[in-house]
């Protein structure tokens, strides 16, 4: 039987791939303009993953670099850069030159008429920051549009991430998209997924049984700070003395960053994994018993990643290429729909 066909632009360290592989999709190509996120694409999916800038690029470059014609493409995917959407940007996110990447995207589905498409990205980019951004893909009229919003603790990942996902199917198909279901009776939880791992070596080197799992070396007062926090605590746990000078001064009432300085707990699952996952100051990251930030391989695990899939480049390159994926057993979920979809044409 012949697999359907995906190209997955912004295809990153490669999650959406590996998902869509497991739902029985072949790749043909996997593109990104971050040459560190490429070269883990292509050591774990495959040699088609390659450099390349979105904007200088044309459906005729992508066909002939897939071997595909115009119009005969199964799936287009991909979640273009979403940080200007975020609800951690602050100021003018609709300048954000990267929010521009989600036309981008439109313009290839335009280009190449593939039978579907996938856009993932952030709840926000339906909402308020980018809604008139996905609007535009309403004159699309050959395609019927599913936009929905996704959980992954669904789908068997312990992390509550949530995405917007765009997917569109061509109306000359005879069959349409059914969202798929959640996959899962009870969420999966934070021990589930990361409990039988060892300590990272204390040094900050790499587990010799374990590819990225290091630990970052916090300050001393950072140290100290999350010592004072119990499992599922967060900032406000810590002696006023020792807390950062705006943590002294916060209004509560108002909200007042909850998850910051916040410690995992074993029975929970972990918030939105993100690019600044080894830091305390950027969310609830800390290992729910040592007084450590969860390392690269913990992450990775918490977002659904097998522990065979190493992440090459610099600290700062692995841990956006982790806080950026699409979640595989998401992306499994979605491409088996996709594929039920494709299946009956």
């Amino acid at each position: 039987m012949t697999r359907p066909t995906v190209i997955d632009a912004f295809c990153g360290a490669g999650g959406l791939s590996e998902g869509l592989a497991e739902s029985g999709f072949e790749t043909r190509l996997g593109f990104d303009l971050d040459g560190a996120a490429i070269e883990t694409y292509r050591s774990n999916v495959g040699s088609h993953g390659i450099q390349l800038d979105v904007c200088e690029t044309t459906a005729s470059d992508l066909t002939r670099t897939a071997r595909v014609e115009k119009g005969d493409l199964d799936l287009l995917a991909g979640g273009p850069p979403c940080q200007g959407f975020s609800k951690q940007k602050r100021g003018a996110h609709l300048g954000d030159r990267r929010n521009a990447l989600v036309l981008e995207f439109l313009r290839l589905v335009e280009e190449l008429e593939p039978k579907t498409f996938l856009m993932e990205n952030v709840p926000m980019l339906a909402q308020v920051r980018g809604k008139k951004l996905v609007e535009q893909f309403s004159d699309l009229s050959s395609y019927r549009m599913h936009g929905d919003y996704y959980k992954a603790a669904d789908f068997g990942v312990a992390q509550t991430r949530q995405r917007f996902v765009l997917v569109g199917v061509r109306k000359d198909l005879r069959s349409d998209f059914s969202v798929p279901s959640s996959k899962v009776d009870t969420w999966r939880t934070v021990k589930e997924a990361i409990g039988d791992l060892p300590e990272p070596p204390i040094d900050g080197s790499e587990h010799p049984d374990f590819a990225n799992h290091y630990r970052t070396r916090p300050s001393a007062a950072n140290l100290e700070r999350i010592s004072h926090v119990p499992p599922g605590g967060g900032w406000q746990d810590i002696p006023f003395e020792l807390r950062l000078p705006c943590h002294q001064r916060v209004d509560t009432s108002r909200g007042g960053w909850p998850d910051v300085y916040g410690r995992l707990e074993w029975d929970g699952q972990c918030p939105t994994i993100t690019g600044g996952f080894d830091s305390f100051s950027r969310g609830r990251f800390a290992h729910p018993e040592s007084d450590r930030a969860i390392t690269p391989r913990e992450a990775a695990r918490l977002q659904g990643f097998p522990d065979e899939y190493v992440f090459h480049g610099n600290k700062h390159e692995v841990r956006h290429q982790i806080g950026n994926a699409v979640p595989p057993p998401l992306a499994a979920a979605l491409g088996q729909a996709l594929a039920r979809c494709l299946s009956i044409d």
